[in-house]
């Protein structure tokens, strides 16, 4: 596509001899099978409309060529020919663009375009109608009681959904598009009165300076650019697929970025506490809500440090109290008890990627397999012992009780660190393991923010609610953290 620069060298100039040949030369009209032109006559001037097949409603298009093409029988006045067809182009959504790039990008995009003959402007009329699925629950967020709509692919159905629940004409939605190629539609949202301008100014700059040909995998693309996260493996933005999350946190003044082809929505900025919480607390009573965060929060500390202490108690047998002596294998195998620790937990990891890729129809069967064949044979053949599989698995759930997919694997690689370290120095590898694992969470910032805010630093009344879970009355004020303009959640 041609750059800025470029873009000025090729005006609208009212030659349509002129703009069909350069749609030719450089978009690849006549050949392109989705590309096309529709050439008509109105007044006696020369109307080109271009579209492109597949991302565009045909029906829209068919009732705009009928109301275009009665000008003929209706009206004589040519000399107002161009705000006559204006004015019978029946769209909620029609502008004036003056410039060929700008034409070749709109059509690209799924919209159509007239070019009138002896007119320095175009026409551009939006009637996208891009394929894709109906809002339905997300599988990585269930929850048992609430709205069953998520995120889709489609941009503007995901702006609608957020829109729908909050009507607050402080809403906003910036557009952008990135991608020298893909040219790909990116929407900054954020309630204008409640989000920090500075994190917005911060936000856009950084989408502003990304550089590069397309970004087909979407947001996870711009996670990249945007938070320059490196080989640091725990998350520095929060995904949501839910609407009434990403709603939620518009309130709280966080920004969110909505990239279209994504069925998930970037949240900024997070900390690490963020991703260990879960729409269900929220859809039930305070008191159940709290219960549902601690048994969460338990599988969370289970899936990091179980194993590996675990482990400590079975190298060092004479760090445990006698009343519980009886914890560690009760008998020994061939095979060292780290690489059967090793085996059972790249095992599991084995069974969630063939999952995956399973056809639903299989994945019960297998499920079956790995279970009753592999886990009982490999124990009666002397590979594992039953107590290896115990914690393992213990682990393993804990893993999958956690919010967001990848904390959970950012931590499941933290342990197999901290089982390296324990097999390596035995309890004083557990003790320097965990206080450099607690180090580098200290040390983690997402967009200027502290990762373990409120535990370090320290925020009593924050952190409270990240402990319990507090009812909606008695939560008026937003989360410091995000620097909110208004801290009051509900109005005097």
């Amino acid at each position: 596509m041609t750059s800025e620069t470029e873009a000025k060298q090729y005006p609208i100039t009212g030659n349509l001899a002129e703009s069909e040949k350069f749609f030719t030369e450089h978009v690849g009209l006549n050949t392109s099978f989705d590309l096309g032109v529709r050439k008509l006559t109105i007044l006696d001037f020369q109307v080109n409309m271009y579209y492109l097949n597949g991302l565009c409603d045909t029906n829209y298009i068919t009732q705009i060529l009928k109301n275009v093409s009665l000008i003929n029988d209706s009206e004589v006045n040519h000399i107002k020919f161009k705000e006559i067809l204006e004015n019978r182009i029946v769209n909620q959504s029609v502008q004036k663009i003056r410039t060929l790039d700008e034409v070749v990008d709109q059509v690209l995009s799924g919209l159509i375009v007239f070019l009138m003959e002896g007119s320095d402007y175009g026409l551009v009329v939006d009637v996208r109608s891009y394929p894709g699925r109906q809002p339905q629950e997300p599988d990585t967020e269930k929850i048992v009681r609430g709205a069953r709509d998520g995120f889709v692919e489609n941009i503007i159905v995901n702006t609608g959904l957020i829109r729908r629940r909050i009507r607050d004409e402080r809403l906003r939605y910036e557009m952008m598009k990135i991608g020298e190629r893909s040219k790909t539609d990116v929407c900054l949202a954020y309630v204008k009165d409640v989000a920090d301008p500075g994190l917005v100014k911060t936000i856009k700059k950084e989408l502003d300076t990304i550089k590069v040909d397309g970004i087909t995998m979407a947001d996870k693309t711009i996670e990249e650019f945007l938070v320059k996260q490196g080989y640091n493996p725990y998350p520095l933005v929060r995904y949501t697929e839910r609407p009434d999350v990403a709603a939620n946190h518009l309130l709280e003044g966080h920004v969110l970025i909505i990239v279209d082809t994504s069925p998930s929505v970037i949240i900024t900025p997070t900390t690490f506490f963020h991703h260990v919480q879960h729409a269900e607390e929220y859809r039930q009573a305070p008191a159940v809500g709290t219960f549902l965060r601690w048994v969460r929060f338990l599988g969370i500390i289970a899936s990091i440090f179980l194993l590996p202490l675990w482990f400590l108690f079975v190298l060092e047998p004479s760090l445990l109290p006698e009343n519980i002596a009886f914890i560690g294998p009760n008998e020994e195998k061939n095979i060292p008890i780290v690489i059967q620790i090793f085996l059972a937990d790249f095992g599991i990891e084995f069974l969630r990627m063939a999952a995956i890729h399973t056809p639903t129809s299989l994945s019960t069967a297998m499920g079956l397999i790995a279970a009753a064949l592999i886990g009982q044979i490999a124990i009666d053949v002397g590979l594992f012992v039953p107590e290896v599989i115990l914690y393992v698995a213990v682990a393993a759930i804990g893993t999958f009780a956690t919010p967001s997919y990848e904390l959970s694997v950012a931590n499941k690689m933290s342990r197999l660190i901290l089982l390296i370290a324990v097999a390596a120095f035995k309890l004083e590898g557990f003790v320097i393991g965990c206080t450099l694992f607690i180090i580098l969470l200290v040390r983690i910032k997402s967009l200027n923010t502290p990762y373990l805010w409120p535990f370090l630093p320290f925020n009593a009344k924050a952190l409270w609610q990240i402990i319990i879970r507090t009812s909606v009355p008695g939560a008026k004020l937003r989360p410091s953290i995000v620097h909110p303009q208004n801290v009051k959640k509900q109005p005097e």
